[in-house]
């Protein structure tokens, strides 16, 4: 069977996962907004401005990917929130809004730093100062800064995530659509592997298999063989697979917006006794840190248990290598990183809701990588797989 032939009969083989899918909806917006609001009463600010962006989509329930020009949403501490746009983009806005309110339109020859500035200054609400949405480039709140000198600016990024990083049920099963997707992609890309393909055909085929599997193309795609598995966010070159090669594909897709993030490492062909063994301080690791995450446990601890295993057998200790370069996981939602992170000195602790991956990485420089990478949900039982981690390095898929 040639290459096309395998690859065509895998993706006819893949099942359609959309259907069923329930967008987040109107009500539970408006809560978010609620939410919002109370927490800008609880800090003394008079507004939050939301750029273009995942807070946009996740407060207002609209898509619009950040360009140059503003555009935004600008959310009172009490009150309805009013959009900010190019006048020539309000038809198009209008088409994509989840929720509707007031457009507040500029030309392009306007300056739309000071139609914001005016609109924060004439809120019929309390409250000093306005916080920004993190994602904000320096150079658009600099030039706010200048529109409104006497305006006090505040860093909103803490309190929107605080905000994002508890997940209702119905983002929860958003993201278990994407990562029951992603699964049987990853699933399907271990069976069409064959000696001498490069990367570049591997990671169109999952951006395929994703789009026939409801996941619209991949979000991202990381494939690695050999040596390349060391660098845990690849390299610039593609390579071509040889027998006995190590293989990591880090991949994932979007549901709604909500992300997927899912790695396999396993070995195409006959694996060395050092795969071997650091595959399986690799999946020790990684139940290590499931264990520890319970509810109430600080976001480090997380970090700290599967560190521990990797130092039980010699491996780091902290970043260095051979062991774990980075931390142990982050969060996922509409971001594909974003909080909790679960890392030395995170002393947040784990809450219902909050979802986080779970990849301690061991890298042996200038061999090989493994990266196991699950993401669970907490629950009021404590934590829950989106999938189930790979059973042995023989089995990576059960």
């Amino acid at each position: 069977m040639n290459t096309m032939t395998s690859f065509d009969a895998a993706l006819s083989a893949l099942p359609d996962l959309r259907p069923g899918v329930r967008p987040i909806q109107p009500d539970e917006y408006r809560q978010r907004l609620r939410r919002l609001q109370a927490s800008l009463r609880d800090q003394g600010l008079r507004a939050l401005y939301q750029h273009a962006g995942s807070s946009l989509r996740y407060f207002m329930g609209t898509p619009w990917q950040p360009s140059e020009r503003l555009l935004g949403a600008l959310v009172p501490a009490e009150g309805e929130p009013q959009y900010i746009a190019p006048a020539f983009e309000r038809d198009a806005l209008q088409d994509r809004w989840g929720l509707a309110a007031p457009l507040q339109l500029w030309d392009e020859h306007e300056d739309p730093w000071a139609l914001l500035a005016r609109l924060t200054a004439g809120l019929p609400c309390a409250g000093h100062g306005l916080a920004l949405d993190g994602s904000l480039p320096f150079h658009f709140a600099s030039r706010l800064q200048q529109a409104a000198p006497g305006l006090p600016l505040a860093d909103g990024s803490d309190l929107i995530a605080a905000l994002r990083m508890r997940k209702s049920p119905a983002e929860i099963a958003l993201l278990q659509r994407a990562f029951d997707m992603t699964l049987q992609v990853q699933q399907a890309a271990h069976a069409v592997l064959r000696t001498g393909m490069d990367t570049r055909e591997v990671e169109a085929f999952i951006d395929q298999a994703h789009r026939r599997i409801g996941g619209g193309g991949s979000r991202f795609c990381i494939v690695l063989f050999g040596q390349a598995t060391s660098y845990p966010h690849g390299v610039k070159h593609a390579q071509v697979l040889r027998d006995d090669d190590v293989v990591l594909i880090d991949c994932g897709c979007s549901v709604e917006g909500y992300a997927s993030d899912l790695t396999r490492t396993y070995v195409h062909g006959q694996a060395s006794a050092d795969v071997r063994r650091i595959w399986a301080i690799e999946h020790e690791a990684q139940a290590a840190a499931f264990a520890a995450a319970q509810l109430g446990t600080p976001c480090e601890a997380v970090d700290d248990a599967a560190r521990a295993v990797l130092e039980r057998h010699g491996l780091g200790p902290g970043y260095e290598l051979p062991g774990l370069p980075h931390r142990t996981g982050h969060g996922v939602g509409l971001d594909l990183h974003e909080h909790p992170y679960l890392v030395r000195g995170n002393t947040q602790p784990l809450e219902i809701g909050m979802c986080c991956s779970n990849e301690p990485m061991i890298v042996v420089p200038g061999a090989f990588g493994v990266r196991l990478e699950d993401h669970f949900y907490m629950t009021g039982q404590g934590p829950r797989w989106f999938t189930q981690p790979s059973l042995s390095l023989d089995r990576p898929f059960g």
